[in-house]
């Protein structure tokens, strides 16, 4: 058992070890015993297991918090652990809810109707810790090895959050996708769903034989899984501005993916009511870009400061969307969905 001693892209074995063993408890937990028939979710179902989430990594959160200060764990650049940590949080939990609006448009575009939802987007995450490990670990080695990329992120992150005060948002064609067209052309996939299934065997057409087919719901949960990509190109270097401690980075960055697809169901029918948070997360975008020169060139803020600020804004956001929107209609994307499935299976 010596092995869980030996260090790990700057921590012991057993801490990566316990961190998985934790999360992978938690989806087993969530996906054969909360959800193990397909049914729809309703929000304050949704509302509750979130809250479970979020409790469970704020307590994640307080024992990184006293292991630091008890002088059990250190990070990689001197940063308080548990601020760090919290700080990203926070950042990527906001950061996530623009993603929500995206699955939605996805799911109504497959057609998959939400009684199917929730399991793919379990399945989803599995794939996500993998790839934002792989993302995060890359990101790592190459700061250790190159510390000038923090400037290229610092640029990064400032362009991206002008571009979100700016330009004006856009809905996606998700059937002009590239992957999209390319797996339907280079795959058997069936124009209906059978139930929770990612793939089935059925007969080909052309010879008779039996064969594996894809269903709509394995390509809305490939195209969820690059919509995670294309959003973690923000977040991982959002998170990276905060601390390069690979450890602190991943476990923040996947705490707060974990309660997304729970919460998925209950902003997904109020996310119209979110509209004026893009301004805030693109402030907290810029911020934290002008804070990785600022750290280079004059000495580091003070994390606190960072949490203060990251958090203010986050909150300012959310209170005035809800404010700003209160009288608005609701938006129902879960039926949009279902009518969708309607029309392509009349």
């Amino acid at each position: 058992m010596d092995f869980l001693l030996f260090e790990w892209i700057g921590k012991p074995i057993w801490m990566w070890a316990g961190f998985l063993a934790i999360v992978f408890a938690l989806l087993a937990f969530d996906l054969g015993v909360l959800n193990r028939k397909d049914r729809e979710m309703g929000i304050g179902e949704s509302l509750w297991l979130s809250a479970f989430y979020i409790g469970f990594a704020t307590l994640y959160g307080g024992m990184i918090w006293w292991a630091y200060e008890a002088g059990h764990i250190a990070t990689e650049d001197g940063t308080h652990a548990g601020v760090t940590y919290f700080t990203g949080f926070f950042i990527e939990k906001a950061l996530s809810i623009d993603n929500v609006f995206v699955i939605s448009l996805i799911f109504g575009f497959f057609a998959i109707p939400r009684k199917y939802q929730y399991r793919a987007l379990v399945w989803g995450i599995i794939a996500v810790i993998v790839l934002r490990g792989i993302m995060i670990g890359v990101g790592a080695a190459l700061v250790q090895e190159y510390d000038w990329l923090l400037f290229i992120f610092g640029a990064f992150l400032i362009g991206t959050g002008i571009k979100m005060m700016v330009v004006p948002e856009g809905d996606a064609d998700i059937s002009k996708n590239p992957v999209v067209r390319f797996l339907k052309r280079h795959m058997r996939v069936t124009d209906e769903l059978h139930d929770q299934k990612f793939f089935v065997r059925k007969p080909d057409p052309k010879t008779g034989k039996i064969v594996a087919w894809a269903t709509p719901l394995f390509l809305a949960l490939v195209v969820i899984n690059l919509a995670d990509l294309v959003f973690a190109v923000d977040s991982v270097p959002a998170i990276f501005a905060i601390t390069t401690d690979t450890f602190i980075v991943y476990t923040a960055n996947i705490m707060a993916i974990l309660g997304l697809r729970a919460l998925y169901f209950a902003l997904s029918a109020m996310v119209h009511r979110f509209h004026y948070l893009k301004y805030a997360l693109a402030m907290v975008l810029v911020f934290i870009g002008a804070k990785i020169f600022w750290n280079q060139i004059f000495g580091k803020v003070d994390p606190a400061v960072s949490l203060g600020v990251t958090a203010a804004l986050i909150a300012g956001g959310v209170f005035y969307s809800l404010w700003k929107t209160r009288n608005a209609p609701p938006a129902d994307n879960a039926l949009e969905a279902e009518q969708a499935a309607i029309e392509r299976a009349g």
